[in-house]
């Protein structure tokens, strides 16, 4: 199975649209793909709980609780955010920052500050920016990156797409990044 996760407020985005490209080139005919947009979702911030959740997730069972399961069945996970103030949106931020979970701390010892092996470690995937042409890529990147160093999830590609306009879905009308989102996708293919 292949995830999609998309931190876009703006439903049929730019995001939405690169990253479900992504995710019908790496299904192919197998339809094994979910599509997930944190902003219809009901995701409460993460608690700081300072122990593990464990065998669970987490010990919340919101919107994020479903996805983080599909995110450990999946061995593909996709995940996009328009670039707002340089950074990743707060949709993203805040499902980044709730999935604090998925390495756990190491409360064997409370003297030693450490961490079990990540949750979704041996999983590939990769990240997706969209930033209108003024934008900048880097501090966003440099987030995402540590997302997928926390999970544990191999990047394989990250894809960035700078809009020319205000208009939202760009991207639907650019047959370059589209043929290149497709393409990437056929590259995991499952």
């Amino acid at each position: 199975m292949i995830v999609g996760i998309s931190g876009s407020a703006t439903p049929q985005s730019s995001t939405d649209i690169l990253i479900k490209e992504i995710l019908s080139g790496a299904a192919g005919d197998k339809k094994q793909s979910r599509f997930y947009r944190l902003n219809e979702m009901r995701i409460l911030p993460c608690q700081a709980c300072g122990k593990s959740p464990e065998p669970d997730l987490c010990f919340f069972h919101d919107d994020a609780h479903k996805l983080l399961d599909d995110m450990a069945r999946a061995q593909i996970i996709v995940f996009g955010s328009p670039v707002y103030f340089d950074s990743v949106s707060a949709q993203a931020k805040l499902f980044i920052d709730r999935s604090n979970c998925i390495r756990p701390a190491n409360f064997a010892n409370p003297q030693v500050q450490s961490f079990r092996e990540p949750l979704f470690k041996g999983k590939t995937g990769g990240l997706i920016l969209v930033a209108g042409d003024y934008g900048r890529f880097d501090s966003a990147l440099r987030t995402m990156r540590a997302f997928f160093l926390w999970a544990g999830i191999d990047i394989k590609f990250e894809l960035t797409f700078k809009t020319k306009s205000f208009d939202s879905g760009e991207a639907g009308r650019d047959t370059d990044i589209l043929e290149k989102a497709f393409q990437i996708g056929k590259s995991l293919r499952l």
